[in-house]
């Protein structure tokens, strides 16, 4: 399977335009959050990806809620937060907004550690964790140097140990990836990037 993931496209015109011309050679398109920009422009942001034809999964970020991707995403799309979806074979678990919570005040979606790790339990058996926020040490670092990566993204990726962990949300490490035991840690940005499983 030939994967194209992205994240934080922020409703960037010219990405969402390489994102959709690439998407025609993919088997699979993940989007992992921050679609619009302060909980406004999800809509708009879904139209800049109307080209993509092939199956879509999509996390919320902490730009947008859970509720807002769902009422927003193009149909057909697979949305998930907290939950798995099988396709040919590879299992995608995804969980979206800021973790931990982030500092952004009220309009950011956001989850705390706890509540991240419960909705992380059911993770195991995913060949591919779609995580809004990075873990914990990984491809996490502000531009003031601050980690502020997830406990409980890290200790289930321990855990669970699947192929690929994507990730966004710290826009000062899009590019970065990482190791967490054999799973390969990849901080997306809104570029293309692909994977084969």
């Amino acid at each position: 399977m030939k994967i194209l993931a992205f994240s934080d496209l922020h409703l960037a015109r010219a990405r969402a335009e390489e994102i959709v011309a690439a998407s025609r050679v993919a088997d699979l398109v993940i989007g992992a959050g921050d679609f619009g920009n302060m909980r406004r422009g999800v809509a708009e942001a879904m139209r800049l990806l109307a080209g993509i034809e092939t199956p879509l999964v999509l996390v919320p970020g902490n730009n947008e809620s859970l509720e807002e991707l769902r009422m927003a995403a193009p149909e057909g799309a697979f949305v998930l937060h907290g939950d798995t979806i099988t396709m040919d074979g590879v299992t995608l678990f995804g969980i979206g907004g800021g973790v931990p919570v982030t500092p952004f005040g009220a309009w950011s979606w956001d989850l705390t550690e706890a509540e991240a790790e419960d909705l992380l339990k059911t993770a195991d058996g995913a060949d591919v964790i779609i995580s809004h926020s990075p873990p914990k040490g990984i491809a996490d670092r502000t531009s003031t140097g601050v980690s502020v990566g997830s406990t409980a993204v890290y200790a289930a990726a321990e855990r669970v140990q699947p192929k690929l962990l994507l990730c966004g949300h710290i826009h000062d490490c899009w590019g970065e990836e990482g190791l967490i035991g054999q799973t390969r840690v990849k901080n997306l940005g809104p570029r293309v990037n692909w994977f084969e499983m």
